[in-house]
């Protein structure tokens, strides 16, 4: 994605545009990818660039509080950082950290069970673990 479409979407989305947040956002935004916050720090570094990793963590959770991206919880010690917000699913492969995307409509789910009161649906993402077959 160009600087002026990055650009475009912060305005779009209300995002002020600091000059960390755009390095980072053109890192994030060039292709379809999953990448972890200390990825996004050793890319900055590889560009000659300051990498705070506090800095890249709030821009990180900024960018998927406003939608920019989509925050990916593997487990409570993983948080992968999704460049595609189009409803998906992924694989996660336990052996090598890969994170996959899967087509929605490649998978049908057939029912959700109750949900508690005073919540309502905000969207379902489904992550199937898989490893090497040995």
């Amino acid at each position: 994605m160009t600087r002026v479409k990055i650009l475009a979407r912060f305005a779009q989305l209300g995002i002020s545009p600091t000059p960390q947040r755009l390095e980072i956002a053109s890192i994030l935004l060039r292709k379809p990818q999953h990448v972890s916050a200390e990825q996004v720090v050793k890319r900055l570094r590889g560009r000659k660039r300051k990498a705070v990793k506090a800095t890249v963590y709030n821009c990180l959770n900024l960018f998927a509080k406003k939608g920019l991206i989509k925050e990916c919880m593997i487990d409570p010690e993983r948080r992968l950082f999704d460049s595609s917000t189009m409803p998906h699913h992924h694989f996660y492969n336990v052996d090598t950290g890969q994170l996959t995307d899967i087509p929605e409509d490649d998978i049908e789910i057939l029912g959700l069970p109750a949900l508690p009161a005073g919540t309502e649906c905000d969207g379902v993402e489904l992550i199937i673990r898989v490893r090497s077959a040995e």
